[in-house]
């Protein structure tokens, strides 16, 4: 690896950007892809401060802006690997009993890989589209969810508009098992990708919820047409 040279001109050092030269073996794409990991503000907070990787810092975004991670909340994880959203979610949700005088949270992460441990949180291998999910995350928590969250992403294709669509289908059968384990007045958050094909998804959650946002937060890369829906109060059938 090199490093750029600084600014040497007396206005003022800048950091000092990292190259990575073309190994052998390493695509272009590749090569691309580590300098930029390397030169990710992100990646080298997450680092720093213990995240699991740098998406935990979209959902502390999204909640510094909607607080939807309060003390006490019972918050669903989906796809919750490799955990850093749940890493969050323990420490707003109070799920250590850290803050005394706050009530305490619970956290609960599903995946269909086995997680690593997390203090606070409660982890499970676990297909959420799988008959009776639901009851089971349900039975785990000891009732319904304040808060269901997903940072799931279908395995991409390579083809845009079929990586748009399945990502938007994932996240329409992410939204239906919010339904059923909410608690009235509850939050859905849930990563899409931006492509023309999420009106039915809007007509869906907006029926269900009574605001519905759609944000793309700085720690989202300016490059990707990732951006996040966050639905609040939610809505059980029956009770418009």
């Amino acid at each position: 690896m090199q490093k750029k040279s600084g600014n040497s001109s007396g206005r003022g050092q800048r950091d000092l950007k990292v190259r990575v030269k073309k190994a052998r073996g390493k695509t272009t794409a590749q090569v691309r892809w580590l300098e930029r990991q390397l030169n990710d503000p992100y990646v080298k907070r997450a680092k720093a401060e213990g995240y699991r990787g740098r998406a935990a810092f979209k959902i502390l975004e999204l909640d510094d802006k909607y607080r939807f991670l309060l003390p006490g909340a019972r918050v669903v994880d989906l796809g919750c690997a490799p955990g850093g959203w749940c890493q969050v979610a323990v420490k707003r949700t109070n799920a250590l009993n850290e803050k005394q005088g706050k009530a305490m949270g619970r956290v609960l992460g599903v995946d269909l890989q086995e997680v690593e441990p997390i203090s606070g949180a409660e982890l499970h291998q676990l297909d959420f589209l799988e008959e009776g999910a639901d009851d089971k995350v349900k039975a785990w928590l000891g009732g319904s969810a304040d808060v269901v969250m997903s940072d799931m992403a279908a395995a991409s294709s390579g083809h845009k508009q079929t990586d748009h669509l399945r990502i938007i289908a994932l996240c329409e059968t992410a939204a239906y098992f919010a339904f059923d384990v909410l608690e009235e007045g509850g939050t859905f958050v849930a990563k899409v990708l931006a492509g023309g094909a999420e009106g039915d998804l809007q007509k869906l959650l907006k029926k269900r919820f009574k605001k519905v946002a759609n944000i793309k937060p700085p720690a989202s890369r300016a490059d990707s047409s990732e951006k996040f829906v966050v639905a609040t109060g939610y809505r059980p059938e029956g009770t418009d």
